[in-house]
């Protein structure tokens, strides 16, 4: 294990005066107090803070490191691609090693997804993926279709442009975004349908919401619909049994896109390469990824295009027009080749295989968590999952100290050895695809003792659970 300096204190002060870190509270940045735990050292599913203690990843980095950490094969094949070919313009020139790797991911997509656009991430992707419908649109003089249908809750991004495209309420307070390109369509999640109410009527209803979006906006006007297969950072939101293939036919009536936004479910995290024609019976015309697409090794994420969206636009009815938007990193040479070490080593070691084998213990181990008291609804699929927690048995509330019920899970978690990720009232887990039944039960043992420490810190607190449930 790495060994820490004596200087390690210059680090935490550095880390606080000079690293403007993302969803940084400005009440503890401002005070320069803020106090992260610093992770030093990683090996499989187990991360190692400064002080040497051994935590479970239950979010597996930021949803990425499907094949865990200290893969020696994957940073030698960054090292070695890193020593040939460090850097290679996308915009002029092309190399070997993103060509294999651009053709290796439309091997593996749905049906005519061929076109790969190599981005920085998951933001640059589904940003390309909207400015590329848009560039389509005026090319086949639809100038007014640009409109880009999405759900409350949804995530698609840390750009102006998909942040503007995305759902998430606490996300959108504080910031300016884009008020006239998004129809926002109402929450997907069935736990949140009325009382009453079946899961086929409520299926029904999602449906004709899109439907009605785009009689509403016009066909005219409107130019894709943007869905995850499962909403990830909303609270892993799995919509009803046969959502997609219906969304997808109302978009197909109405000659709207269907961008599937796979940044969290592709390679691997659902048991498949892309979750969308596997698990959900659908083949968009776009689909977004990025995450898994290097286990989080290196920064790189796609947009993949289906070829029939290029056959109206491009050949005598181009007008010599080019698509003039790129990024400077756009296919790394040294991300390329940990992609492409990454599928070698998924399809050697059947990692798609071994997350098929182990998802029914993981889903059992989540369902189980139902019966705290605390834990009003759990949601998963493959190997994601949350629970969502509340003093009040409806589980409705959104503010107050259900607000932070996620984050007092996490604390007492990770006493135990054991990272989730806060949500509100909720915890996220996605741990390495890597990972065990032995270890699956570790966490949810962990998890499930860290529930409990939770309640009772609640309850010492002098507030009430109510214990019946609806």
């Amino acid at each position: 294990m790495t060994k820490l300096g004596n200087d390690f204190e210059n680090f935490k002060t550095w880390d606080k005066e000079n690293y403007f870190h993302p969803w940084e509270g400005l009440k503890v940045q401002g005070a320069g107090k803020a106090d992260r735990t610093f992770s030093e050292y990683a090996e499989g599913i187990y991360v190692y803070d400064e002080h040497g203690n051994k935590v479970i990843d239950g979010p597996g980095g930021m949803w990425c490191m499907q094949l865990g950490y200290g893969n020696a094969e994957i940073a030698d094949a960054m090292a070695a691609q890193a020593r040939k070919m460090a850097y290679c313009s996308p915009f002029s020139e092309a190399t070997s090693v993103s060509a294999e790797f651009a053709h290796a991911i439309a091997e593996r997509a749905p049906g005519d997804l061929n076109r790969v656009y190599f981005t920085t991430g998951g933001s640059t992707a589904v940003d390309t993926a909207i400015r590329f419908v848009h560039f389509r649109n005026n090319l086949l003089g639809k100038p007014a279709k640009k409109r880009i249908i999405t759900r409350a809750h949804a995530y698609h991004g840390g750009t102006y442009l998909t942040a503007s495209l995305s759902g998430k309420p606490s996300e959108r307070q504080w910031f300016d975004t884009d008020q006239v390109l998004p129809h926002f369509l109402p929450d997907v999640n069935a736990f949140r349908r009325p009382a009453g109410m079946s899961i086929e009527a409520f299926l029904d209803e999602k449906v004709a919401d899109l439907e009605n979006a785009i009689l509403e906006l016009g066909a005219d006007n409107a130019a894709a619909f943007i869905a995850e297969p499962v909403l990830g950072s909303g609270g892993v939101i799995v919509p009803p049994a046969g959502y997609h293939k219906r969304c997808l036919e109302v978009c197909r009536k109405h000659d709207v896109l269907y961008i599937s936004d796979e940044v969290v479910t592709g390679f691997g995290r659902l048991g498949h390469w892309f979750a969308s024609e596997e698990l959900f019976g659908i083949t968009p015309d776009i689909i977004t990824c990025a995450k898994g697409l290097t286990s989080g090794y290196a920064p790189m994420g796609a947009a993949i295009f289906s070829d029939r969206l290029f056959k109206d636009i491009e050949g005598d009815v181009s007008k010599d027009v080019y698509f003039t938007s790129g990024y400077t990193y756009s296919g790394h040479p040294v991300c390329a080749a940990a992609g492409l070490k990454n599928i070698e080593i998924f399809e050697r070691d059947g990692i798609l295989e071994h997350v098929r084998k182990v998802t029914p213990h993981f889903q059992k181990r989540l369902h189980q968590m139902l019966e705290l008291p605390l834990i009003v609804d759990v949601r998963g699929m493959g190997l994601v999952g949350c629970i969502e927690c509340s003093l009040t048995r409806e589980g409705q509330a959104s503010a107050g100290i259900d607000a932070t019920i996620g984050a007092v899970i996490d604390a007492r978690c990770q006493e135990l050895g054991l990272m989730v990720r806060p949500y509100g009232n909720m915890a996220i887990f996605s741990p390495p695809l890597v990972i065990t039944e032995a270890q699956i039960d570790d966490m949810f043992d962990m998890l499930t003792e860290g529930v409990q420490r939770a309640t009772r810190e609640l309850l010492e607190q002098g507030l009430e659970l109510e214990q019946e449930r609806a």
